[in-house]
């Protein structure tokens, strides 16, 4: 067994969504690196060109097409466009993705900006799916398609963006059914959930204060991640080496979805002074009036 074939990406061409900055961005140059010729989507046009001209100039393979996900026309277009450039579609990466209703209570989340949320990261997502597996499907060749979730979609979390929260957890049930749909035929659905990672998007609400600390603390390995962390995770699904692996949502998150939180400093301090001992002696049950 050659590890290096394995994960090799060499001849495959791999479509990537919100490609114009963040973590759209680290998953490009991670596939580009393993020779994958890239079909680059988003829709800020300049950004993506720019992006496009940095990989041509590292020598790879890449084109660049702006697409709104949430416009199922568009993403027709960008999947035919991928096929008569390179031949066919082998990897599609899901990334593209909002939280329109960022900074507000439920309460007050004006119904458009829940709709906008929805229109781009689950029906968006869809349309990439369906439209790409139409190809997959056609060559029967199959192929790998990683939807980008998040821990976000794994639990609840109070006063967090709900229509962000609700999209990601629908995006793990519907990996779920395309692969126990389209995994005789070849075609691999699984998903990354990352946790906190410094990108455009989080940037706002990890510059307020404390919550940085609170997001590093809340995982057990104490800190965030850093992009090129989330790089392997996307390379094992999307290539050989995880030729028997679909349906899965796999969590890069340093823990957080392991546990049920962190012991508060002050608490994790008196057991270091003091021990367990006050916490393990036994309670004996009282009578209905309280005695014992």
């Amino acid at each position: 067994m050659n590890l290096n074939e394995l994960f090799s990406l060499a001849g495959k061409t791999a479509v990537v969504t919100g490609a114009s900055h963040g973590l759209g961005v680290t998953f490009a140059e991670a596939l580009a690196a393993q020779g994958a010729r890239l079909v680059l989507a988003a829709r800020s046009e300049d950004q993506l060109n720019d992006v496009c001209r940095r990989l041509h100039d590292a020598g790879h393979e890449a084109i660049a097409v702006k697409c709104d996900v949430g416009d199922s026309a568009q993403v027709k277009l960008l999947m035919a466009r991928a096929v008569s450039t390179f031949g066919r579609i082998d990897v599609l990466v899901n990334n593209a993705g909002v939280v329109a209703e960022a900074g507000m209570v439920p309460e007050r989340i004006p119904e458009q900006l829940f709709a906008e949320t929805v229109r781009v990261n689950l029906l968006g997502l869809w349309h990439c799916c369906q439209a790409a597996a139409e190809f997959m499907l056609r060559d029967g060749k199959g192929g790998s398609i990683i939807n980008i979730s998040s821990i976000a979609g794994l639990a609840g979390l109070a006063n967090f963006p709900p229509g962000y929260q609700a999209t990601k957890a629908a995006v793990i049930n519907l990996t779920r059914n395309l692969a126990c749909s389209w995994g005789d035929r070849g075609i691999r659905v699984n998903a990354l959930a990352p946790g906190w990672f410094p990108s455009e998007m989080t940037g706002p609400v990890l510059s307020i204060p404390g919550f940085l600390d609170w997001a590093g603390n809340s995982a057990p390995m104490g800190r965030i991640g850093r992009p090129e962390e989330l790089a392997p995770a996307l390379l094992f699904l999307a290539s050989d080496a995880s030729s028997f692996v679909t349906g899965q949502t796999l969590a890069v998150d340093g823990g957080v979805s392991a546990g049920a939180g962190r012991f508060p400093d002050s608490t994790l301090e008196f057991l270091a002074t003091h021990g367990a001992g006050e916490f393990a002696r036994p309670i004996r049950a009282k009578g209905a009036h309280g005695a014992d």
